[in-house]
């Protein structure tokens, strides 16, 4: 076991720092080239961050390991809510003034809840990936007419700020961009090789590895992105990342899986983890209603998240227990 272990810390720690570079080079690149700052926010910046997640999917489900894609899928967005926002809303409570975020907060819980509806038959069949994916091409649609014609939205000014902060010349964006993406594979590979020997090693599901060690691996760069922007109180910024990245997850990483391999789940996948991703989705929506009075995550809401995120993984490794 030792060397699946090491596999799985040093993808992780590759797929991180890769994820941040192909984040960083896309976006300078996209910069470079005239494309409207929103748009690189909700599209570019969205896709980067996602990357991890559809790269490690793309691969568990064409190695016939589709649990471990789901999982991966599912508990990163668990964890962009419950770990990432509870996390940085300790560091300072988030603001929600974002118009455009808003209006993405409703399609993040109908498409959550259409995906929970997908699965309520415990299988993801080829018909329904293809569904999410086409949901999720309207919503790429969508986000790049809103990037066109959206101006003067807070979260724009949010990405002002930081691409003039780190500007990176064309060359060097480029690079990154390249070099960020082949490190991401070769990264991913070796994690997702890494996670299923451990898995058969100790006699557990893919689904519960995916759910908690590559879940928290691949939203790595999330985290580490939603805290930078918080300290510079780019609130919006922070919001924004995970929103687009729970959309990502659920439709496009969750669609390329079952479109590489159908799979069957087992109940505890609906009951369980998408009961759980709906509720925290549904609490994000009511955050950004301005329900209660206020459309902010303060520090008491914030601490609540992280106690529900070490509930929820204190639950799943309770049950890595039993099995050993």
């Amino acid at each position: 076991m030792t060397l699946p272990a090491i596999a799985l810390l040093v993808g992780l720690i590759l797929l991180v720092w890769s994820a941040d570079r192909f984040v960083e080079g896309a976006a300078a690149t996209a910069h470079h080239a005239g494309m409207p700052t929103l748009l690189i926010g909700m599209v570019v910046i969205g896709f980067g961050t996602s990357a991890p997640e559809m790269v490690v999917s793309a691969i568990s489900a064409a190695q016939g390991n589709p649990g471990l894609a789901l999982g991966n899928a599912f508990g990163s967005n668990i964890s962009n809510i419950a770990l990432i926002l509870g996390l940085t809303a300790l560091i300072s409570p988030i603001n929600v003034k974002s118009g455009i975020l808003r209006k993405e907060l409703p399609v993040l819980l109908a498409v959550t809840v259409i995906t929970a509806g997908l699965l309520y038959d415990l299988s993801l069949s080829r018909s329904d990936a293809l569904i999410l994916l086409a949901l999720f091409a309207i919503i790429m649609g969508w986000w790049i007419r809103l990037g066109l014609r959206e101006r003067h939205d807070s979260l724009e000014a949010d990405l002002d700020v930081k691409l003039e902060i780190d500007p990176l010349p064309l060359r060097t964006a480029v690079t990154w961009l390249i070099v960020g993406m082949l490190l991401l594979v070769a990264s991913s590979r070796l994690l997702v090789w890494g996670a299923v020997e451990i898995a058969r090693g100790f006699g557990v599901s893919d689904l519960i590895i995916g759910l908690t060690v590559v879940a928290i691996g691949t939203s790595l760069p999330e985290l580490a992105s939603a805290i930078a922007a918080t300290r510079k109180g780019e609130h919006d910024l922070a919001l924004g990342n995970v929103i687009g990245s729970n959309l990502f997850n659920t439709l496009a990483v969750v669609g390329i899986a079952g479109v590489i391999q159908p799979l069957k789940i087992g109940p505890e996948v609906l009951y369980r983890d998408c009961l759980i991703m709906g509720l925290l989705t549904l609490g994000l929506f009511f955050v950004g209603l301005g329900v209660g009075g206020q459309r902010r995550i303060n520090r008491i809401e914030g601490l609540l998240l992280v106690f529900i995120y070490l509930g929820y993984s204190g639950y799943l490794i309770s049950k890595v227990v039993g099995f050993l």
